[in-house]
C-alpha cells in the first residue's frame, strides 16, 4: 500500500479544505456557466495534484499547486506550505523564492509578513546563509514578533559559530521571555568557554567560566568533568579525584568518561586502595563493564593474573559483554600455548571485529549513534542527550 511522506501531510491538510472553499468562492462570484467551468477546472487541478502526492510524485504535485497558488494569490497558507515543503525536500532555493515572493506582496497583514520572514530565515539557515538568517531573526526580535522562535534560531546560529557570549546572552533573554529555565544549556555554553580557556592554559578564566556553569546548573556533570581535568592540569590531584568522583555520584553513566584520568590521579597519589573502593562501589551501583575491566586490571597488578581472570569470569557470567570477553581473552593469552593460544587469537580477532563498527553512544532524542561521546548531538543539536549504549556489545 502506498504511504504519504510525512512532509506532505501539512500540505494535504491545507489543500483539502482549500479546494472546497475555492469551489464555493468561485460559485459565488461567477455566472452559472462560468461557475461550472471554474469549479470543474479548479477541482480537477486539485484532485490531480492530490493524486500526484498519493502516488509519490512530488515534483508533478508541486507544479500543480504552484499554478493553483498563482491562480488564487490570496492563498497565503498554501504558499507557506509549499515553501516549507521545498525546504524539507532540500530545495532551498525554491523555498527562498516562494517566501520572498510572499514578503513582496503589498496586501499581506503584519502577522502574515512576520510568519513569512520567519520561514525565510529558516530557509537561509538551511542554505548556510547564516548572516542573512541572523539579520532576519534579529529584526523579528526588534519587531517583537515570534520572539521565542527567533531567539532559538539565533542561539542555534551562535552555537554553530561558537560565539558563546552571544549564545549565552540570547539564552538568558529567552529564559526571561518564556519563564522557563535555560540553565542546563547555558551551563554547556560556559563549559565550552572553560574548555577553550583550559586548552589555552588560562586557568583563571577557565575556573571563572566553570563558576558560572555551576551557577547556571549546580549539578552540571560536564562542569565537574572539566573541573577535574583543570585541577589535574595544575597538579591538584586530590581535588581532581574529588571532582571525578562527584561525576560518579551525579550520573553513573558518565563513569567511563572519567575513569582513565581518575585512575591516573589515584596512581600518582599512590592511593590504589581508594581506587579499589571506588571501583567496587561503582560496580555495585551500575551495570556497565568499564569499571569491571578497570578493577580486573587493578587486581592483575595487585593480586596476580589468576585473581584477575577469576574475578572477570565471575562478572561476565552476571553481565555478558564483548568488551569484557576481549579483556578476558587478553589476560588468558599470557598463559596459553600451542593450539589453545591460536584459538584464542582467532576468538580475540573476531570479537574485535564484532565491536569495531558498533556505536557506543546514542542520542536519546533522535537516535543518532556515535563511537565517541559528544556533549551536543551532531544530528539534532540537543545538549546532553548522547548517552552510552548498554548491552552485550556496548557499555
Amino acid at each position: 500500500m502506498t504511504t504519504i511522506a510525512p512532509y506532505f501531510l501539512p500540505l494535504l491538510a491545507l489543500l483539502l479544505p482549500l479546494a472546497a472553499f475555492s469551489g464555493w468562492y468561485i460559485g459565488r462570484r461567477s455566472s452559472e456557466r462560468s461557475r461550472r467551468v471554474g469549479v470543474s477546472e479548479l477541482s480537477s487541478s486539485y484532485f490531480r495534484g492530490l493524486n500526484y502526492l498519493l502516488n509519490e510524485q512530488p515534483d508533478k504535485a508541486i507544479e500543480v499547486f504552484l499554478k493553483l497558488a498563482e491562480f488564487n494569490r490570496d492563498t497565503v497558507e498554501t504558499h507557506l506550505a509549499l515553501g516549507n515543503l521545498f525546504r524539507r525536500r532540500g530545495e532551498v532555493d525554491r523555498a527562498i523564492r516562494v517566501h520572498q515572493h510572499l514578503i513582496a506582496r503589498p496586501n499581506l497583514s503584519n502577522e502574515e509578513k512576520t510568519v513569512a520572514l520567519l520561514e525565510l530565515g529558516e530557509d537561509y539557515m538551511r542554505a548556510g546563509l547564516l548572516d542573512r538568517a541572523e539579520t532576519l531573526f534579529t529584526d523579528l526580535v526588534a519587531m517583537d514578533a515570534h520572539v521565542p522562535s527567533a531567539l532559538r534560531h539565533l542561539i542555534g546560529i551562535y552555537q554553530h559559530e561558537k560565539d558563546w557570549d552571544k549564545a549565552i546572552d540570547h539564552a538568558r533573554r529567552l529564559e526571561r521571555i518564556n519563564g522557563e529555565s535555560e540553565g542546563p544549556v547555558i551551563a554547556q555554553f560556559h563549559c565550552e568557554q572553560a574548555e577553550q580557556a583550559r586548552a589555552a592554559k588560562n586557568f583563571a578564566a577557565a575556573q571563572a567560566h566553570l563558576d558560572q556553569a555551576f551557577e547556571s546548573q549546580p549539578e552540571c556533570v560536564r562542569a565537574y568533568i572539566v573541573l577535574g581535568h583543570l585541577e589535574a592540569q595544575q597538579g591538584n590531584l586530590d581535588a581532581a579525584a574529588q571532582a571525578f568522583e562527584r561525576v560518579a555520584t551525579l550520573d553513573v553513566d558518565f563513569v567511563p568518561e572519567v575513569l582513565p584520568p581518575l585512575l591516573d590521579a589515584y596512581a600518582r597519589l599512590q592511593q590504589m586502595q581508594r581506587a579499589e573502593r571506588f571501583l567496587v562501589d561503582i560496580i555495585e551501583r551500575s551495570h556497565g563493564v568499564s569499571p569491571v575491566i578497570a578493577l580486573a586490571k587493578l587486581y592483575a597488578s595487585t593480586r596476580g593474573e589468576n585473581a584477575a581472570i577469576e574475578f572477570l569470569t565471575r562478572q561476565l557470567r552476571q553481565r555478558p559483554s564483548v568488551r569484557g570477553l576481549m579483556t578476558l581473552i587478553g589476560a588468558t593469552l599470557h598463559n596459553s600455548q600451542g593450539e589453545a593460544r591460536e584459538n584464542l587469537l582467532i576468538l580475540q580477532d573476531l570479537t574485535r571485529k564484532l565491536i569495531e563498527g558498533q556505536a557506543m553512544y546514542r542520542c536519546n532524542k533522535c537516535g543518532f549513534g556515535a563511537k565517541a561521546h559528544h556533549w551536543q548531538c551532531p544530528s539534532c543539536k540537543t545538549w546532553g542527550s548522547v548517552r552510552p549504549i548498554h548491552g552485550v556489545a556496548g557499555e
